[in-house]
């Protein structure tokens, strides 16, 4: 039997983007840009998938495992992006957040996103964290918050894999 038979032909994605430069400009009511956010929901539309939508939340530990696990609760996405928090600084903690909670990792996301990475960037590419796991039959990934980043992992992994994992965790 062929793997790919079968798969769900439209998935449910959520964004989440974890700024603190976009949370603060949300709360004084401010206007921000989301390049990655805005490429993210144009990619995934063009796929023809659905979007969900985009919420922002601060770097920080507490916060982006609850907004997780709020969105976890409703039982209605497929998909979560998470873009931002996966480099090397200090504000960087949204494996930190996430990776705790995952009931399996997907290690081969990291890997293969690196590995496509080093062709475009070179060796800089070890200092990102990008992974993957699921939570409650939903894949979660995250992603470095750059738009390139973003475009690359959707364009040339998620979007073309997605399908055939929920398959197999729903399965």
């Amino acid at each position: 039997m062929n793997h790919k038979e079968d798969l769900p032909k439209k998935l449910n994605y959520l964004m989440i983007v974890t700024s603190d430069s976009i949370f603060s400009k949300i709360e004084k009511g401010e206007k921000f840009e989301d390049l990655s956010g805005s490429l993210a929901e144009e990619i995934i539309i063009k796929s023809g998938n659905e979007f969900l939508g985009r919420i922002y939340v601060p770097n920080n530990i507490d916060l982006i495992r609850r907004k997780i696990k709020e969105v976890l609760s409703e039982g209605k996405v497929d998909v979560i992006l998470v873009s931002g928090g996966t480099g090397l600084s200090s504000k960087d903690v949204t494996v930190e957040a996430i990776s705790p909670i995952f009931e399996k990792t997907l290690p081969g996301f990291g890997e293969l996103f690196r590995f496509i990475s080093y062709g475009k960037i070179g060796t800089s590419a070890i200092a990102s964290r990008a992974t993957a796991g699921i939570v409650r039959k939903v894949l979660i990934f995250l992603l470095p918050g750059s738009p390139d980043a973003v475009k690359l992992a959707l364009e040339e992994i998620i979007l073309q894999e997605a399908p055939h994992l929920i398959k197999m965790i729903r399965g």
